[in-house]
């Protein structure tokens, strides 16, 4: 254990198993953890990181990932820690820090009147990794609300961008695959004269999701991008692999672009029963399926 000189609750662990940290419940141990508070907590830890050469993996809800048996190498940087919202009723702007869970954000929203976060109710991630994926649903998204995000460069400089800065196109931003890190987010929503209203719809948006997919076991929530103008889910169901498995890996009944852990899964059987579905579907289809949850750590 590392304790960061000058920086109050950050201390940088070794060998943290990341199993209980993703919503997939599966991958082996991060080299380095660290779990920082607030904005200067991150500072330091991306020094630290940069001091040693080590490559830094931002790690939210760990709802949309799959981590290596092997684990993740370098330094593991959590925003579990960092959350914050303000409401501003004179702009009607919304800003959360990068951990906020984006479903209570949601119904911070709704409870408050303000539309244009009911979509966001059923989607298990944060405001960090929604910025990063442009996440969506409901023909909604991130890129849609998105004012500004505040960012530290990978030299730990904050920077701000827009949406227009961020290239948005489908579940994808330049943040992708680069070490700038999100530290929080700014949208802009709109104030209802009906909160009742607002409620009710957050809340018919999210019984929509718990009736058309699986959450009664752990997953990654949707695998594979729709490929337009099928979904990934219809061509999956079409090829047969509804509750095709490997291992204790299984093609969800109720939604087959969803993955789940029955017990006992290893990332390796995950990985292996993806490749697998992309194999099937282009053999069927002729339509290779690009992967929406993202890989970390080594799987070959």
């Amino acid at each position: 254990m590392i304790d960061l000189q000058g920086t109050v609750n950050c201390e940088i662990k070794s060998q943290v198993p990341l199993s209980t940290l993703t919503s997939f419940r599966v991958g082996g141990p991060a080299q380095w953890y660290v779990a920082p508070r607030n904005l200067t907590g991150l500072q330091a830890s991306l020094e630290w990181a940069r001091r040693l050469g080590l490559e830094v993996t931002m790690l939210g809800a760990g709802s949309n990932l799959l981590v290596s048996d092997r684990g993740i190498s370098g330094l593991v940087i959590s925003t579990r820690h960092l959350r914050s919202t303000q409401f501003n009723p004179e702009t009607g702007e919304l800003r959360a820090g990068a951990g906020e869970h984006l479903p209570r954000l949601a119904w911070q929203a709704a409870a408050l009147g303000w539309q244009g976060l009911e979509w966001a109710v059923g989607i298990p991630g944060t405001v960090g990794g929604a910025v990063v994926m442009n996440a969506g649903a409901h023909s909604n998204c991130v890129a849609k609300i998105l004012v500004e995000t505040s960012v530290l460069s990978p030299t730990g400089s904050l920077e701000t961008f827009t949406p227009q800065q961020l290239g948005y196109s489908y579940r994808t931003s330049m943040l992708q695959g680069n070490q700038y890190l999100v530290t929080q987010a700014t949208f802009r929503l709109q104030l209802s004269a009906d909160p009742a209203q607002v409620k009710a719809t957050t809340a018919q948006h999210l019984e929509q999701r718990q009736t058309t997919q699986p959450y009664h076991l752990p997953s990654c929530g949707s695998v594979f991008r729709n490929p337009q103008p099928y979904t990934a889910g219809w061509l999956i169901e079409q090829t047969g692999l509804k509750g095709y498995q490997i291992g204790a890996a299984q093609v969800a009944q109720r939604h087959a672009n969803f993955i789940l852990n029955c017990g006992g899964a290893t990332a390796s059987d995950i990985f292996r029963l993806i490749l697998y579905i992309q194999q099937q579907v282009e053999k069927c289809w002729s339509v290779w399926l690009e992967p929406e949850v993202k890989f970390l750590g080594e799987f070959l």
